[in-house]
């Protein structure tokens, strides 16, 4: 495959992991409300997180691993569970927390935790790799020659590298304004960040329960 098409693949998938970053939905919430209180890396590798479960399921859709996305579709009721259960402590977490008077000490658990906390989320909605494999069908993405194998390399890629830009730049833009806000309207943030993680996590316990 020549240079110009694995560059023109890699660049549609920037555009897709833009794409689905971008709704600022439960995990943007997180991230977001986590910048602000803890600091632009902690909010920097909460987005990551998410850009990296964005990428596996990527993976999965672009190399045609179909037995892979069939049981994962299949988990999804208990995954839907879980990862609402999640959702609501995070919530209740953080509508109960408090502005702290000054940043606090930025540790590695404290980088770990975050990314791996919305790994775990962004993974926990498996019907996330369906909507990769219409959107790498539509592209011609995925197969077992070569020329497919390269694509789907270069199409992750650029899914993984278009997500991750979009969060550096939320990170960062949040990041800029952290300074500016009072301890009242940070703990204004903290109490609707916390409602709508827990209407979020409501409704996908709902969403599990209905089946």
């Amino acid at each position: 495959m020549e240079v110009p098409t694995v560059l023109r693949l890699a660049t549609r998938g920037m555009i897709i992991g833009l794409s689905i970053a971008a709704p600022v939905g439960p995990i943007g919430l997180l991230c977001i409300r986590r910048t602000l209180a803890e600091g632009p890396r902690i909010g920097l590798a909460t987005g990551l997180g998410a850009a990296t479960a964005d990428a596996v399921y990527g993976a999965v859709a672009a190399f045609g691993l179909t037995s892979v996305s069939s049981l994962l579709v299949q988990q999804r009721s208990w995954m839907s569970w879980l990862g609402g259960a999640f959702l609501c402590w995070i919530g209740i977490q953080t509508f109960r927390s408090r502005p702290a008077e000054r940043p606090a000490e930025l540790k590695s658990r404290g980088v770990q935790g975050a990314f791996a906390t919305t790994f775990g989320l962004t993974l926990a909605n498996p019907m996330t790799v369906l909507s990769f494999v219409a959107i790498f069908a539509g592209l011609g993405v995925g197969g077992p020659d070569g020329n497919s194998f390269v694509a789907a390399v270069a199409t992750v890629t650029g899914v993984f590298l278009g997500s991750a830009l979009w969060w550096l730049g939320l990170t960062w833009l949040v990041g800029r304004l952290r300074d500016r806000l009072t301890p009242g309207t940070l703990l204004q943030v903290n109490r609707a960040s916390g409602l709508v993680l827990l209407a979020s996590g409501l409704y996908a316990v709902a969403l599990a329960w209905r089946g």
